[in-house]
């Protein structure tokens, strides 16, 4: 059943036969632009392996997406866990109880599949494309574990005595990450947004003469042993990291006159 009703609103999950009919919240444009193709790629590929994209009826950014941990595409030790890629409600739809009922069917979902809890990427204070701690904590989620600089791996679990997750050893070797001179970036298809913009900004690396290498993260494999927290978009330059942040055209040209380039 890919359609139902809670608390007067019409929750939508995609599944093989509307994923081509039915938006994606972040992108809504039509299903030709590359956003929405690359993020359609990706859900298609991810949709038999339990993940759930579930979606409130509105045209808009009100969603939430999870897999189990052993399919996510992040560098966790999270067995038996739900893992939640993104809970996102925004603008005019912020205030009206939709964050809640998201996460509350996601929380019934994963229950019915005897998960034992949920866990989400986070950090220390509310930043962009990460979940809010301050919320999820209001929710009833723990820090299970950190990671450098200011990320915060987050659970809710529902057995008091389920191990707790953590993040792999890859992601605390940091001097280990062997990364050259230049521009370094991380992406996966998971976002949208990366399709469009990795592209611009490494042509505007190119224009002003800075080295600059991105790494597409293609596989399971590769996101779950990646050297970074936050397999969607790291941004690192000479190995120091800059932003998990997916940049503008605008935010990177700060970036790159800061560095004289």
């Amino acid at each position: 059943m890919d359609k139902k009703w809670r608390a007067g609103m019409e929750l939508i999950k995609l599944t093989h036969e509307n994923l081509e009919t039915e938006h994606i919240c972040c992108a809504i444009a039509n299903n030709k632009d590359c956003q929405v193709l690359s993020k359609k790629a990706w859900l298609k590929e991810r949709l038999d392996e339990g993940l759930v994209f579930l979606k409130c009826n509105v045209r808009g950014k009100c969603f939430i997406e999870y897999i189990p941990a052993e399919y996510g595409w992040a560098p966790i030790e999270a067995e038996g866990y739900m893992y939640i890629d993104c809970l996102w409600v925004s603008g005019q739809f912020k205030g009206h109880g939709y964050s809640n009922l998201l996460l509350e069917e996601c929380i019934r979902d994963s229950k019915a599949k005897g998960k034992k809890g949920l866990v989400i990427l986070s950090s220390k204070k509310k930043m962009g494309f990460l979940s809010d701690p301050k919320y999820m904590r209001y929710k009833g989620f723990e820090t299970a574990d950190t990671a450098s600089p200011y990320f915060e791996l987050m659970y809710l679990p529902f057995d008091k005595n389920a191990a707790k997750p953590c993040f792999k050893s890859s992601v605390k070797e940091t001097e280990q990450r062997g990364m050259q001179n230049g521009f370094t970036i991380y992406y996966t298809s998971q976002c949208p947004f990366t399709a469009k913009y990795v592209p611009i900004l490494e042509s505007m690396a190119k224009e002003r003469n800075a080295e600059f290498r991105s790494v597409h993260i293609l596989t399971r494999e590769q996101a779950q042993n990646c050297p970074v927290p936050f397999t969607t978009f790291s941004l690192f330059y000479n190995g120091g990291f800059i932003t998990h942040e997916i940049l503008s055209e605008k935010k990177f040209d700060k970036i790159l006159t800061e560095r004289g380039l």
